[in-house]
């Protein structure tokens, strides 16, 4: 059948082989990059939107989110370091599911990478603009948050973004759009110097949080933690409570399969993979939770409290307690470190488009290299001009829901996919074994489920669904039948292992 046809292992191994990336990323770098792209937006920003739904009981959030991000860990690690290649979630799917469900979790991996981009960009732009106003220099309202922006004031009346006690109408998110465009020109530059600009950044967003752990946790008192639950635990499609709150702090671990998407770039990427992504999601749980912890001692969590409505949570935190210095220091952090997110995001969805255009199901156009940079240049730019709309024009809640909707899709679908091989592929090369996968593998599979259906039906749940249904329509009217596996097709035959250009970060040429 057409809908299940199967891109076999070996060609897609060999594939890559001919039209690589060149490898260049260790262990470290590997390890950095995750780090980089999971430290983020969701401990700097999302704490708040955890605390307005969860309350104190935002560290079972935490806890929960974390747990469901170890467990598809561990299942990624296994089919990475076998299909080391570009593409993360779709490429295996295409292996092992088809090419139907292949195209839906690249659709859907759309939300992920680029949605979350502009979800860090958003981020980044409420330290940035806070830190603007702190000194005197903050942009007019209008410039601050897009038109869909919306904030709960305390007699629960809705209006359109808040400054300084004054109603601003929501319009453009000038300083979100601006780093967008500004990671992208970066990134058309080339892959190694992104990844050496990441890991300077990752060392300064872990200098904020130990700071930030050092100066909150001795002050944590413990009749801020009462009462604990205050919206309970949550209902399915309700988006409240701690499972609410869980489904949406599920964004700040969002981040540890990018490394997944730099496999054709790794050198040695059976050993490396693996540590790539178990060692960033180990070291970021860590800081979570103490981080999460120490907030909530030190001013309180409750909903609808100072601290749920902060845009700069950690920043506010310090400076309650009275370490305002120290608190502008943790903004500014925030303000040069986010942008590595930024960074990962559009990286990861970069890799996957490039992967999914050469294999026919998106314009072939798309995975052009430039000439001079040796970086898929077309796609780049076209996912960091609406990386950038989105930051423009949306709130960071709303961008990371709909992203974690697409994120858990894509889980979920990698997990089936690692237990369908076991049974299919039993024999094949495993560098790394997911231990216990028949526990593991439906344990995380049904983690995702928990927390889709926490994200609450409107509008996250009902987007994903419209989303959906617009890949289905491009995939029966256009990627099907140009798909390189479609009858009559032979670009994958003989012409799809033929060399192709490299892309790579050599020297630059000469004049």
């Amino acid at each position: 059948m057409s809908l299940m046809r199967v891109k076999p292992l070996d060609l897609i191994l060999a594939t890559a082989e001919k039209r690589s990336l060149k490898r260049q990323l260790g262990a470290f770098s590997l390890t950095m990059l995750g780090i980089g792209a999971i430290i983020g937006t969701g401990i700097f920003v999302l704490t708040a939107v955890a605390a307005q739904k969860a309350g104190p009981g935002m560290m079972y959030s935490f806890i929960i989110a974390g747990a469901v991000c170890a467990l598809t860990a561990l299942v990624y690690a296994e089919i990475a370091a076998m299909v080391p290649v570009a593409g993360s979630a779709y490429t295996y799917s295409y292996a092992v599911l088809g090419e139907l469900i292949a195209w839906m979790v690249g659709w859907a991996l759309i939300l992920e990478y680029a949605v979350a981009g502009g979800a860090v960009a958003v981020g980044w732009s409420g330290y940035t603009n806070g830190f603007l106003a702190n000194h005197g220099l903050g942009l007019p309202g209008f410039l601050t948050a897009g038109p869909f922006y919306t904030e709960t004031l305390p007699d629960k009346t809705q209006a359109v973004h808040l400054v300084d006690g004054v109603t601003h109408i929501g319009g453009f998110n000038l300083i979100a759009f601006v780093l967008a465009l500004l990671v992208t020109l970066l990134l058309v530059l080339g892959t190694s110097k992104s990844a050496k600009f990441t890991a300077a950044l990752v060392l300064v967003k872990i200098t904020a949080l130990i700071a930030f752990i050092a100066l909150a946790f001795p002050v944590v008192n413990h009749a801020n933690f009462n009462p604990f639950l205050p919206n309970g635990w949550g209902t399915p499609l309700s988006g409240t409570g701690v499972l609410g709150a869980a489904a949406s702090i599920f964004f700040a671990y969002v981040g540890f399969d990018a490394v997944s998407t730099a496999s054709e770039e790794t050198t040695n990427p059976n050993r490396n993979i693996p540590i790539g992504l178990i060692g960033s999601l180990a070291v970021c749980t860590v800081f979570y939770l103490l981080v999460s912890y120490t907030a909530v001692g030190a001013v309180g969590a409750q909903p609808n409290g100072a601290l749920s409505e902060s845009k700069e949570p950690l920043a506010f935190v310090l400076r309650q307690i009275g370490w305002s210095k120290v608190g502008d220091a943790v903004a500014a952090a925030a303000m040069i470190a986010l942008p590595s997110v930024v960074l990962m995001m559009i990286f990861g969805q970069t890799r996957i488009l490039f992967t999914m255009a050469r294999d026919g199901l998106l314009p072939k156009g798309l995975a052009k290299v430039h000439p001079k940079y040796h970086t898929p240049h077309v796609v780049t730019w076209t996912t960091g001009i609406f990386v950038a709309f989105f930051a423009a024009l949306f709130p960071v809640d709303v961008l990371a829901d709909i992203s974690n909707a697409g994120t858990l899709f894509a889980f979920f679908a990698v997990a089936l996919g690692v237990m369908v091989l076991r049974e299919t592929a039993p024999d094949r090369k495993r560098p790394f074994r997911t231990p216990f996968v028949w526990v593991v593998g439906p344990l995380a599979m049904a983690g995702c489920v928990l927390l889709f259906f926490s994200l609450g039906w409107n509008p996250t749940i009902k987007f994903f669904c419209i989303w959906a249904v617009i890949g289905l329509v491009i995939y029966f009217t256009f990627s099907r039948r140009t798909s390189a596996l479609a009858p009559g097709n032979a670009e994958l035959g003989a012409d799809a292992l033929e060399p192709t250009p490299l892309i790579h970060e050599g020297p630059e040429p000469g004049p």
